[in-house]
């Protein structure tokens, strides 16, 4: 069984050096442009280089993330940010966009390819989906429980699970919250963490509803890796670089000793902590305790003398790579040294020749210490052999500077891994989709419809509905499809039951927001419509989603009507011109983190921030839902203007629905008043 990899973070070149000196056996960082943490240092193209060639001389891999959301006008720059990691000769890349994925797959075929936890992949449906479309590696959904990722683990791809770190409250890559209350959005790496802000439960005064404590699963390390778990990584490319050292020594602890020292676990919870840690997804014990915050007590433990103690266990180079080899000299020739670390072999000459010695002749003992003197490289030699000429001298110089020639052309060998193949793509530039018409569309949380939905080209209803109820529907006319559930965790076999179900009750369309319910509901046959959780947010996404058989999708709400107006593709797509979006999926509740329980919530509660506005909470008892504090609502006038084939109501809370007789009437809802948003159509992100 191969070693589970340690996978460290760095935000800047001082985190690389932390990382590698401390054990690590990979690191991930960021690209300037196009990181999930874009307030990180993040590397430029030369820094990239310089970061890739130090690790790969000490064995250590590097992947780059390009894990955002992307924008059409941006695919020119993204396309130099590929090259550049391709250039590099990065070890992978980290992507969030299947738009990306298809670039970097046309620029760099034979770079692999990582799923970002941006992603969402939290079954084994949506690992088994991507290793189909060809990715190397999965980086697994945080609240993914040990069963469920042993059922991941059976698909024959890389898995990557998170063991430390910070800990968002909704799953990644399905957070909007920070997007439409301030326009900075995580999926594009500029989160303004709204999690940590004080919200309250229902009349409760205070608390932090939404702000877990940091997950820590090193002490499961060898069990994830007897589960055939790859990658064992660490949180915190914003974190200074005394933090991935802490962290790099205590998983290479755990795992090589079985346990982490005394010493090395203080300086862990000290470095940085949220009241301690949890371990509450991996262990499918969620609740109450999950909850944290960064008190006075952990800011203050990691003061100066700790951060001293732990740069102290880095300050010396790591010597990781073993070398054997000879030295020979002849008098009246330059001595020859040659290394090799059992796969490269370097050759380096002399500056001078040997003279016969005047007074004390070089001896092969003096020669070999000087010879062995490498420290502040990456190397070791541990075996050399070494035949002088008797009676010869070579000045010690000349040994120094033959010993640094023969390592930095062993550098430079171990440096360039791979030699990609780059490709010169011409960046694809669409013509503006044309629909034939606009069709509306609804979705609804119960299968009770009034006469207007009738008007409905489509109307999504859970899928988790009493299979009489889609037969009835079916019968009076109403064209109908079903919504897979957006958190499917622990529910993939009941889904798949229940998607035969609706197949044989006649229903044939399915609504689905991440790629395990497309593979899932592509196997049974079903029109596949892409969900707006699928991020999709350019032309190149578009064209992938066409090509996996979508029918037509949802829209990134973070695009604005202009970016909308300029897609192309012949894929349908549409906008969710209504509801109260849910700006949050959590696995974690937010009314069981107040220490309430589900009799008294009766899917009820709101959660109040600090300025008094309430955000609605919906549970389907697996996931919940953070509610807008006000509906969207977008006119149909302006959307007569989009190039979109369709627009969706979705419906959440609303009592009215069932009674509203034609759904234009939206129009007149009283509800609504002024009380409304635009969402990010208008205004977009950054």
């Amino acid at each position: 069984m191969e070693k589970i990899e340690i996978l460290a973070p760095a935000g800047g070149f001082d985190s690389v050096v932390a990382a590698v000196r401390s054990g690590a056996d990979a690191v991930y960082l960021g690209e300037k442009r196009f990181s999930a943490r874009a307030s990180a240092k993040n590397f430029s193209d030369e820094e990239l280089r310089q970061a890739v060639a130090y690790c790969h001389v000490h064995g250590v891999k590097v992947y780059v993330t390009l894990n955002t959301l992307v924008f059409d006008e941006e695919f020119e720059e993204l396309a130099h940010a590929i090259r550049s990691a391709a250039q590099a000769d990065a070890d992978a890349l980290i992507v969030q966009n299947m738009g990306v994925a298809r670039l970097a797959r046309q620029i760099a075929p034979a770079l692999p390819l990582h799923a970002s936890t941006q992603m969402s992949v939290h079954t084994a449906s949506g690992v088994r989906a991507l290793y189909e479309l060809g990715f190397r590696r999965v980086v697994l959904a945080r609240e993914m429980p040990r069963e469920e990722i042993k059922k991941a683990a059976q698909v024959p791809v890389e898995l990557e699970v998170f063991v430390h770190g910070a800990l968002c409250m909704s799953v990644s890559g399905q957070c909007y919250f920070s997007a439409m209350l301030g326009s900075r959005s995580g999926n594009r790496g500029a989160c303004a963490q709204t999690c940590r802000l004080p919200f309250s439960v229902n009349n409760q005064r205070g608390g932090y509803a939404l702000s877990l404590k940091d997950n820590s699963l090193i002490p499961y390390l060898n069990e994830l890796e007897a589960i055939g778990v790859a990658s064992a990584k660490i949180e915190g490319r914003m974190k200074r670089p005394e933090y991935v050292a802490a962290a790099v020594r205590a998983c290479v602890e755990q795992r090589d000793l079985g346990f982490v020292t005394d010493p090395t676990a203080a300086r862990l919870r000290g470095v940085f902590s949220r009241t301690g840690f949890t371990d509450g997804y991996y262990t499918d014990r969620r609740g109450k305790g999950m909850f944290g915050t960064r008190t006075r007590g952990d800011v203050a433990a990691a003061d100066e003398k700790l951060l001293a103690q732990i740069r102290q266990t880095y300050k010396d180079e790591a010597q990781h790579i073993p070398l054997s080899g000879s030295f020979a000299v002849r008098a009246g020739e330059k001595g020859v040294l040659r290394l090799t670390d059992g796969t490269h072999t370097v050759e380096a000459f002399t500056d001078c020749a040997a003279e016969p010695a005047r007074s004390l002749p070089l001896s092969p003992e003096k020669c070999r210490a000087q010879l062995a003197k490498t420290g502040g490289t990456a190397y070791r030699i541990e075996n050399l052999s070494v035949s002088v000429e008797d009676g010869v001298s070579l000045p010690l110089s000349a040994l120094n500077t033959v010993r640094r020639a023969a390592l930095a052309a062993l550098d430079a060998r171990r440096a360039q891994v791979h030699h990609y193949e780059i490709n010169e793509i011409p960046i694809h530039k669409p013509q503006p989709y044309r629909p034939d018409g606009q069709e509306l569309r609804a979705r609804v949380p119960k299968t009770k419809l009034g006469e207007g939905f009738r008007g409905c080209e489509r109307v999504f209803v859970p899928l988790f509905s009493d299979t009489r109820e889609w037969e009835r529907l079916l019968r009076e006319g109403y064209s109908i499809g079903v919504e897979v559930p957006r958190g499917m965790f622990g529910r993939e076999e009941q889904i798949e039951r229940q998607l035969s179900r609706a197949r044989e009750a006649g229903v044939s369309h399915a609504l689905c927001h991440n790629i395990g319910a497309l593979w899932t509901a592509k196997r049974q046959g079903f029109v596949l419509h892409g969900g707006f959780g699928l991020n999709l947010c350019n032309t190149y996404d578009l064209l992938w989603a066409e090509e996996y058989g979508i029918a037509d999708v949802e829209l990134s709400w973070e695009l604005t009507f202009e970016r909308i107006n300029r897609l192309g593709g012949s894929i349908g797509r549409g906008i969710v011109s209504y509801g109260y979006l849910p700006l949050m999926l959590c696995r974690s509740c937010p009314v069981q983190g107040a220490g309430m329980d589900c009799k008294s919530c009766k899917n009820r509660s709101k959660m109040t921030d600090r300025k008094g506005k309430r955000f609605l909470l919906r549970c389907d008892g697996t996931c919940t839902e953070v509610l807008n504090c006000v509906p969207l609502y977008i006119a149909e006038e302006e959307i007569s203007k989009l190039s979109t084939s369709f627009h969706i109501l979705r419906f959440t809370v609303e009592n009215s629905v069932e009674n509203v007789e034609r759904l234009g009437t939206i129009n007149d809802f009283s509800m609504l008043k002024d009380n409304f948003t635009r969402g990010l159509y208008k205004r977009g992100v950054e």
